[in-house]
C-alpha cells in the first residue's frame, strides 16, 4: 500500500492499519531474539534422548509413568514422607553429615573441590550434603530437591535447574538413578556448570536402586556418552548409601 492510496482510505482507518503495521514488526522483532540466560524448563530442554546403542545397552528407563506430572507425584511421595523426612533430619543426619564429610574432603585432597567452589547438591532433601560442604570449608553451596529446606536446600527441578548458565564450579548428586530423563538431568549439570567445572556422581552399577528409581544403570558408558560438554576424569569405587561407584567429569573449556 503506497501514500497516495493510504491518504484515500476513511480517516478512521488509518490509525487502525498503522496500529497493524506495528504490531506486525514488533512480533517479528520478538521472534528474532534468543534469550540466553533464561532456566529452561523440561520441556524445553533441546537435548534429546541419545540413540547410541552403548547408552540404550547400559541404561534402562524404567515404564510405569502415564505423565510427567505421574512421575513427580510418585518421587514427592518419598520425599514428603513425614517419616523418613523425621529420620533424615534426626538419626540420619550426623551418620550422613560424616560420611559425605570424607567424600568431600577426598575430592580437595584430589585438587577436584576447593574452598573458593561455588557448589551444587542435586537431589539435596533436606542438605546432608550441603551441610557436609560448608564443613569442610566450601561456605558457598547449596543444595536444590523438589521440596526445599531453608538454607541449604531451594525448590528446584533438576531436569530444569532454576539457575543461569555457567553458575556452578563444582556439582555433586547421588540421585541419577531418579531422573526420568537422563539426558535432561545430565543437559542442566552441563549449562549450569562452568566451564572447567567438575561434576562427581555417585550411582549403582553393581546393585538395582530403591523402588523410587526412575532408571538404572549398568555401565559407565552411558554417562559418558551423555556428557557430551565433559571429559571422564576418574571412576573409583566408593560405598556411599547404597551406591558403589563414583564417577567424575570435567566440563571442556569452551566459550559460548
Amino acid at each position: 500500500m503506497n501514500p497516495s492510496s493510504l491518504s484515500k482510505l476513511p480517516i478512521l482507518l488509518k490509525p487502525f492499519l498503522l496500529s497493524l503495521f506495528l504490531s506486525i514488526f514488533f512480533l517479528a522483532f520478538l521472534a528474532t531474539q534468543s534469550p540466553y540466560h533464561r532456566p529452561k524448563t523440561a520441556l524445553q530442554n533441546t537435548r534429546n534422548p541419545p540413540s547410541n546403542d552403548n547408552t540404550d545397552a547400559g541404561l534402562r528407563i524404567r515404564p510405569g509413568y502415564s505423565s510427567y506430572n505421574a512421575y513427580i507425584e510418585r518421587q514427592l511421595n518419598k520425599t514428603l514422607n513425614p517419616k523418613l523426612r523425621k529420620i533424615w533430619m534426626t538419626r540420619d543426619w550426623e551418620r550422613k553429615v560424616r560420611v559425605f564429610f570424607h567424600f568431600f574432603r577426598s575430592l580437595k585432597q584430589r585438587n577436584l573441590l576447593f574452598n573458593d567452589s561455588k557448589a551444587l547438591s542435586i537431589g539435596a532433601r533436606v542438605g546432608q550434603e550441603v551441610a557436609a560442604m560448608k564443613l569442610v570449608g566450601v561456605s558457598d553451596s547449596v543444595g536444590i530437591d523438589l521440596v526445599p529446606y531453608p538454607p541449604l536446600v531451594v525448590k528446584g527441578d533438576f531436569h530444569a535447574q532454576p539457575f543461569e548458565n555457567q553458575t556452578f564450579d563444582f556439582e555433586f548428586s547421588n540421585v541419577f538413578d531418579h531422573a526420568l530423563y537422563p539426558w535432561k538431568f545430565v543437559g542442566e549439570i552441563e549449562r549450569t556448570l562452568k566451564p572447567n567445572g567438575v561434576c562427581v556422581l555417585h550411582v549403582a552399577l553393581l546393585r538395582r536402586a530403591d523402588k523410587y528409581s526412575a532408571n538404572d544403570l549398568y555401565s559407565v558408558e552411558p554417562l559418558v556418552e551423555l556428557f557430551k560438554e565433559s571429559e571422564l576424569v576418574e571412576v573409583r569405587k566408593v560405598d556411599g548409601f547404597g551406591l558403589d561407584t563414583e564417577v567424575v567429569f570435567r566440563k571442556k573449556k569452551k566459550n559460548y
